[in-house]
Parts: C-alpha cells; sequence; structure tokens
C-alpha cells in the first residue's frame, strides 16, 4: 500500500517537473524585418508553450561570437556573427513539456529547402543564410544560451491560467 502510494506521488511529482523544461528560441534579424515576431510567439502560445523571458535588443557582434563560439570553426561564422549583430533579434524563454525537441520540430530545418510546410521555416523561409528563428538543440544548450542573453531576474516563473487545459 506504501509502494503504491509512494509510486503515485512519484508519477505525480515527475509529471509535475517535466513541464518546466525550457528551452531558448530567437528570432533572427530576417524575422523581425518581416513582421514575423508575432506569428512565432502565437505558434509556441498556440502549442501550448509559455513564454516566460523576452527581449527586444541588437546584440553586439562580440555576443554574437560567445553565442555560436561552437560554430566557430566553420566558413561561415564570421558572416554569421556580423548579420545576427546588423539588426535586432527577439530572444525568448520558453517554458513546457518537451519545448526544447517540440520548439525544433517547429522551427523546421536549418535548411528551408529541407523543412516541411507547417514548420516556421517551411512556411515563411526560403534561404538558409536567412532561416527566420535560432533554438536550442538540447536541454544543456538551453541552459547556456538562457544564461548567456537573461538574468536569473529576468525569467519570470509562474502559473499560466490553462495549465489544466493543457497537461494531465
Amino acid at each position: 500500500m506504501l509502494a503504491t502510494l509512494l509510486w503515485i506521488l512519484h508519477e505525480i511529482f515527475s509529471k509535475m517537473g517535466d513541464n518546466k523544461e525550457r528551452s531558448f528560441i530567437m528570432i533572427k534579424p530576417d524575422g523581425v524585418q518581416r513582421g514575423l515576431v508575432g506569428e512565432v510567439i502565437k505558434r509556441f502560445e498556440q502549442k501550448g508553450f509559455k513564454l516566460v523571458a523576452m527581449k527586444f535588443t541588437q546584440a553586439s557582434e562580440e555576443h554574437m561570437k560567445t553565442h555560436y563560439k561552437d560554430l566557430e570553426k566553420l566558413k561561415f561564422y564570421p558572416g554569421l556573427c556580423k548579420y545576427m549583430s546588423s539588426n535586432p533579434v527577439v530572444p525568448m524563454v520558453w517554458e513546457g513539456l518537451g519545448v526544447v525537441k517540440t520548439g525544433r520540430v517547429m522551427l523546421g530545418e536549418t535548411d528551408p529547402a529541407k523543412s516541411l510546410p507547417g514548420t516556421i521555416r517551411g512556411d515563411f523561409s526560403v534561404h538558409i543564410g536567412r532561416n527566420l528563428v535560432h533554438g536550442s538543440d538540447s536541454v544543456e544548450s538551453a541552459k547556456k544560451e538562457i544564461a548567456l542573453w537573461f538574468k536569473d531576474d529576468e525569467v519570470v516563473t509562474y502559473t499560466a491560467g490553462n495549465n489544466e487545459w493543457i497537461y494531465e
């Protein structure tokens, strides 16, 4: 009996923690300039994810070099960092069950030509160099990217009124 109760409590608390996963999503300069900020936010909200942090900012080239450090050996790295610092971006933190993996699926493939219709890149982008959005590729990357872009007190913890309609 006690073992069953402990198992039930474990299941309840582990499921409660699952919907607290966070991902870093950033709308790139082309997405901002094309007026797609609202569309990206709408898709994540409609999916059931919770926005817990957002900025409208123009990052320095040095900041972008830090953000994309894992790509520094690639040929396109200098141009990417220069481009990403050329105009405003919208960095955001989204929270929810499986948000990192699902968020990547929602964005589509890095190369928009390989992205399915219904994804953000598949619907709004045609060129790999202007693929509108960046999304964390792992929970570990998300933690690093969130820490790079947001102070702890800029990420808000709250209970969304629609939680009971999204999570069982």
